[in-house]
């Protein structure tokens, strides 16, 4: 499968701070890729860099088979692009300033910005100025969206959205993939990424922690486990390889499980179980256990 994006060893370093330090990643053409981090983990810079919107320190960018600084005019009518701080004229009805960006790229129908835009719930007959952030990210939707690009670059894309629009922005993204389009989403809203991706990366402090799908990293994961008994148990019976975090209140005994859970559960069963419950870690429980500098899948 062909490379949407290919980066090298990336780096890049703004005087004595580091932004990125030696990025290599591949996103295939046709995947959603999340991209996770809190904010000052490099997300926007190395969307920056895939645009030519700033310059490396090091290492190479291929973006759509193509150099983003030799080609940044071809490469840019390819890519839908929305800003974290997306920022147009104030002065302008959102239609026209749909119009005049639809033109940028060589006309864009008209019927398929009003499906956009009924569908974000925008009224692109308010001034940009009047409208609230949600509203406007949603502006910033439609343009990246409408010309129906081979490459999706979106940088925090549902900030300030209400939870029934973040839902049709999933769809879209849904739709765009379905379609063949390339997806490269950054984000902190884990459930978000979770619904949608493919595959997801998660950086710290401009470094690459972890690349895999969804599955693939959750089976590298914990689990969390609480267990009722019909009586009091010793909780020293209980600690485990594996087991940690291990707290006895009364009859109930919870603690999570790293790898195995086979020796906590034939340890349990010496006694009356009244309820078991067992929940695997989600998207943000890995990112937060990445983030933090713990390996999944090994105690703390």
């Amino acid at each position: 499968m062909n490379a949407a994006i290919e980066l090298q060893e990336l780096s890049k370093t703004y005087g004595s701070r580091r932004g990125l330090a030696g990025l290599s990643l591949q996103v295939d053409e046709g995947e959603v890729f999340g991209y996770l981090g809190p904010n000052g983990a490099g997300k926007s810079t190395t969307i920056r860099l895939l645009l030519d919107l700033i310059r490396p320190t090091g290492g190479t960018v291929r973006v759509l088979g193509l150099d983003p600084r030799a080609d940044a005019v071809e490469l840019h009518r390819r890519i839908g692009y929305l800003a974290g701080d997306f920022v147009v004229d104030g002065r302008q009805k959102v239609s026209e300033c749909l119009a005049f960006l639809g033109d940028l790229r060589g006309g864009v129908p008209q019927t398929r910005i009003d499906e956009l835009a009924e569908r974000l719930q925008l009224d692109t007959h308010a001034r940009i100025k009047s409208l609230s952030k949600g509203n406007r990210q949603k502006v910033g939707l439609v343009q990246a969206f409408m010309h129906r690009p081979e490459l999706l670059i979106l940088d925090e894309p549902t900030s300030g959205l209400d939870p029934l629009v973040q839902q049709t922005f999933l769809d879209l993204v849904r739709e765009a993939k379905a379609a063949g389009q390339t997806v490269f989403m950054s984000s902190h809203i884990m459930s978000e990424v979770e619904a949608v991706a493919d595959r997801v990366a998660i950086i710290r402090e401009g470094r690459l922690v972890a690349l895999d799908t969804v599955a693939e990293l959750r089976s590298r994961s914990y689990l969390r486990v609480r267990i009722t008994f019909a009586e009091q148990v010793d909780p020293r019976e209980f600690e485990l390889p594996g087991v940690t975090g291990l707290t006895v209140d009364g009859t109930t005994l919870a603690c999570r499980v790293d790898g195995d859970p086979d020796p906590l559960i034939k340890a349990a069963a010496r006694y009356t179980v009244r309820r078991l419950s067992v929940e695997g870690a989600d998207l943000e429980d890995l990112f937060f256990t990445y983030y933090n500098g713990e390996e999944p899948g090994h105690a703390a």
